[in-house]
């Protein structure tokens, strides 16, 4: 065991340490103000040692103008009979004449009798003060009112930390979020999202945002969310070198933005495939070519399959143009073809002819296709007349010069979305460019009967 005073020497110097290594300056005064203590940041902020100020009384004619030095002593020594700590702001002068304005905690010390024997002062700028206090500031209104949603990741990629927008938008209570696998939370877009984690928490931020496209665990419907996302990767400030403690996820949802953008994106696509199709068709030596060339550039993205039945003098449709059965390529032409095709009244294609407007129908809901076995619903398009694998029909009637050419029927397989509106428009518009190379191809059609009128848009049996 160590001597009493080889103890105390000790005690004394791990004091000194720990004093010194502290990030605020800090000085301690006895019962009548005279400094007792001085560590080393209090050196550097204001320029005074240790043996500058240890053994002055209070700030005045040194550290501090006469009158701020009277209210900063004041001030101190009434911590002595305070309970607490008390917060106030001084301005001090350093060594070399500048004033710096300091933030100060003090309280009293306390002896052995439990009576205070001084005062001790933890001071910093007020500058470095604010910047704290604004990080804090930053931090607790991205958790409270931030408009999007704010996740901390750990460095086991599981969420830590999380504000109420984010548990909106994850749709699960707070507890049921923290501490639970990415992939509880997401379908879609989970494995996506854990490797971006990854990369930040070994590489750091990315560049610029992130879109994924997401979906959240226990959505039946499968609804797919686009968040635009930002990372940014949080490291301890206390280590010598910087480990990562996890990752700041910040995201917005930006579905209807991206949706819209998609869905111009797609219209100028098609819009320019019409265009496209005018100049090439313009080119073609025979109209007939011109209606087969018409169909190619329409397909592009659209659909699997075209079919084309032009109205013979008795209103029946016979096939004339056709995409192969197999594998989707480009029409070809059945010339010669007398044969009707032989649909059913209810077929989608004869209540196009006879609504004159466009029919769609699918094999039961969205979701029932990817469901039901592949011979159901070959046996579906079977039915129909339409190649296997199809799962969803449109069919609009070809009109030209007043008079019904026939119908132009385009298919999609498994995989692909129902037909919608926006589909329907825009295969109109190209029945109306096929109806007219058919036309001048020699097509007539059967005398129009006045008591139909346009009927639009309508779903066909069993569609949606």
């Amino acid at each position: 065991m160590q001597p009493f005073d080889a103890q105390s020497k000790g005690d004394e110097q791990l004091l000194a340490a720990l004093l010194d290594g502290m990030e605020a300056g800090l000085c301690a005064f006895d019962r009548k103000g005279v400094v007792t203590h001085w560590n080393a940041e209090a050196t550097r902020i204001l320029g005074w040692s240790a043996a500058d100020a240890i053994g002055r009384r209070g700030f005045d004619g040194w550290a501090a103008r006469a009158p701020d030095a009277r209210q900063a002593e004041q001030r101190l020594l009434a911590a002595m009979s305070a309970d607490g700590r008390r917060v106030h702001e001084f301005a001090l002068v350093t060594k070399d004449g500048r004033r710096v304005l300091v933030r100060t905690q003090s309280a009293a010390v306390l002896g052995p009798d439990g009576q205070p024997n001084g005062v001790y002062c933890a001071f910093s700028e007020v500058d470095a003060q604010i910047d704290l206090e604004r990080s804090v500031a930053l931090s607790e209104s991205l958790f409270d009112d931030a408009s999007w949603g704010v996740v901390l990741v750990d460095a086991d990629l599981r969420p830590a930390q999380v504000n109420a927008h984010a548990v909106r938008m994850l749709r699960a209570g707070r507890e049921g979020v923290l501490g639970r696998p990415l992939g509880d939370l997401l379908g879609q877009g989970a494995e996506q999202l854990e490797s971006t984690l990854q990369h930040v928490l070994a590489e750091g931020a990315p560049p610029a945002s992130t879109d994924l496209w997401v979906s959240l665990r226990g959505d039946s419907a499968g609804t797919r969310h686009c968040w635009r996302s930002g990372f940014v990767r949080l490291g301890s400030p206390l280590g010598e070198e910087p480990v990562p403690l996890g990752v700041g996820w910040l995201f917005a949802d930006i579905t209807e933005q991206k949706t819209a953008e998609h869905e111009s994106a797609r219209v100028r696509f098609r819009y320019q495939q019409l265009h496209r199709a005018d100049r090439a068709a313009a080119e073609c030596e025979g109209a007939l070519e011109a209606a087969v060339l018409h169909l190619d550039f329409a397909l592009a993205g659209f659909a699997d399959h075209a079919l084309v039945d032009r109205a013979d003098g008795a209103g029946r449709l016979v096939r004339i143009i056709a995409t192969p059965e197999g594998e989707p390529g480009p029409g070809r032409p059945a010339e010669g073809n007398v044969v009707p095709v032989g649909y059913r009244r209810d077929h989608p294609a004869c209540q196009a002819v006879e609504r004159l407007g466009t029919v769609r129908t699918s094999f039961g809901a969205p979701d029932a296709e990817r469901a039901a076995p592949r011979d159901r619903t070959d046996a579906w398009a079977e039915a129909r007349q339409w190649p296997t694998g199809t799962v969803h029909g449109l069919a609009t009637v070809l009109r030209s010069r007043g008079r019904t050419v026939g119908a132009l029927t385009f298919l999609r397989g498994a995989g692909r979305r129902l037909f919608d509106r926006a589909d329907a428009a825009y295969a109109e518009d190209v029945a109306a460019r096929v109806a007219m190379a058919l036309d001048l191809a020699g097509v007539a059609g059967p005398a129009e009967r006045p008591d139909v009128a346009a009927d639009g848009d309508r779903d066909g049996p069993g569609g949606r």
